[in-house]
């Protein structure tokens, strides 16, 4: 499985969106008023492997997972999965259980006292288990007319020494908004 050690600047057009070390659903809300979470899914399970490194687990151990959609409008835009480490959620992270469609974004960035760690970027491809999730969510009659490739970043934060872990899928409409920086991806 590939890791997590792609530089940004080789995703070209899209680096401007997994590169802003800001708030990626206040720069969402900002391009589009109609900006909502719709929570997929939130239940106690087994990361994927290559989550369990970062945030300290063994394979097999339980977290917090959850899964959302950023949609403008009726477009996701955005699939974004999260992983809180169980003991998080009788610390720091307790009210994050309770979150439903609200954005985590939110929360995560209003506290001062959590700290963000650096942005990692890869290409997600049918390999990886997030790939199907993330497109089932695409207006394609079947997989095979999925984009083979997306791209997505995650980053860890950490809050009185407990981590989470966030990763965010770049859906193809995103292209249709400026990113960041003003530009317009092609």
């Amino acid at each position: 499985m590939k890791t997590w050690n792609t530089p940004a600047w080789r995703a070209g057009d899209w680096r401007d969106w997994l590169d802003d070390h800001g708030s990626l659903t206040r720069r969402l809300q900002a391009i589009c008023p109609r900006l909502r979470v719709q929570r997929l899914v939130q239940k106690i399970a087994s990361p994927y492997p290559d989550e369990c490194a970062p945030l300290g687990l063994v394979r097999g151990q339980r977290a917090l997972i959850r899964d959302v959609l950023l949609i403008c409008g009726d477009t996701p835009l955005v699939y974004a999965h999260s992983v809180i480490p169980l003991p998080g959620l009788d610390g720091p992270w307790v009210a994050l259980s309770r979150l439903g469609n609200r954005p985590l974004g939110a929360a995560l960035f209003a506290n001062p006292k959590v700290r963000r760690f650096p942005l990692e970027y890869r290409q997600l491809d049918a390999r990886h288990p997030l790939y199907r999730p993330a497109v089932a969510h695409l207006a394609v009659a079947n997989l095979a007319e999925a984009p083979r490739r997306l791209w997505m970043r995650r980053s860890q934060f950490a809050l009185a020494g407990h981590p989470l872990l966030v990763t965010e899928v770049f859906l193809p409409a995103i292209s249709q908004y400026p990113a960041p920086n003003s530009r317009i991806l092609k």
